[in-house]
């Protein structure tokens, strides 16, 4: 017996050009929906079906569905009622006002799909008129006029991440900076301030993951104290880039090596950060094993 929480969830967005659709695409992606865009109504129950076949692990699919489609359009609202007795179906209208939707496609220099030799207020008007009984059966509508791409992202993170979802995803890398700085990091924490335990012959074959390791890195003067200022530090930092729909971050902690100091610290960096609100945590040692 199928029940409602079984049955395949979709999220349609539709609504005007130039309202943003393109940034709650991508914001759904980030979430983890599988996202098709400039999809043909008609084309909506095949993708159901097909993605009904992969199991769980699709299980949540977005289609972007515009004026693009030109004919195909008409027939969006029996297509949607048809869907929705076999999918758990909603739809998003996006919109705004005429004269923001002009300043955005002068900005960036394209015409208004539906405008021909008219003007893109023509364009949009027309459209405006086209759309005007799907956004009267639409579940949500979105007014984009006051928003800008992240605060449109961060309105379609709070309606649609699920409640267990992390705000923002954290990678912490070791690395040694004799092998170079990490490409694409957020923030670096050097931490070669400590004493190297490669000079130390009985740990210098043992690496920041084993105990013995560790526990001499933890126990120098400051590692403790670098420890938990830099967490503290830290989450300002990630709370601030949850609320600007920054969802993932790499904070490098490096050493000369990156195979003691390094690995041991950013392990318990690791561990302080992962409680935070909205955080997931991971480990990356980028050059562990290199020596």
């Amino acid at each position: 017996m199928t029940t409602e929480n079984d049955r395949q969830e979709m999220l349609i967005v539709t609504g005007m050009s130039g309202a943003g659709r393109s940034t709650v695409a991508n914001a759904l992606e980030d979430l983890g929906w599988y996202v098709v865009d400039n999809l043909p109504p008609q084309m909506l129950r095949p993708l159901v079906e097909l993605v009904g076949r992969a199991g769980t692990s699709l299980p949540k699919i977005a289609a972007v569905v515009d004026i693009r489609g030109r004919d195909f359009f008409t027939d969006f609202q029996e297509i949607v009622h048809s869907l929705r007795k076999s999918a758990q179906v909603r739809v998003i209208f996006l919109e705004a006002r005429d004269d923001v939707l002009v300043r955005r496609f002068e900005s960036v220099r394209r015409p208004h799909p539906l405008q021909a030799d008219g003007t893109i207020l023509d364009g949009i008007s027309a459209e405006r008129s086209k759309l005007s009984a799907v956004r009267e059966s639409c579940d949500l509508v979105i007014d984009t006029s006051d928003l800008n791409i992240h605060q449109l992202a961060t309105t379609i993170t709070e309606r649609f991440a699920a409640a267990d979802a992390a705000g923002v995803h954290v990678t912490l890398m070791s690395f040694g900076f004799k092998y170079g700085l990490p490409t694409d990091v957020d923030m670096v924490a050097d931490v070669r301030f400590l004493p190297n335990p490669f000079w130390i012959p009985e740990l210098r074959a043992h690496n920041g993951q084993d105990a013995e390791v560790r526990d001499f890195v933890l126990e120098q003067t400051g590692a403790r104290e670098f420890i938990a200022h830099y967490a503290a530090a830290l989450e300002p930092v990630l709370a601030g880039y949850q609320r600007e729909n920054k969802r993932h971050a790499t904070i490098a902690v490096g050493c000369t090596g990156g195979k003691h100091r390094s690995v041991a610290m950013a392990a318990e960096i690791a561990a302080l950060i992962k409680d935070f609100p909205g955080v997931a945590v991971s480990l990356k040692n980028r050059d562990l094993g290199r020596e």
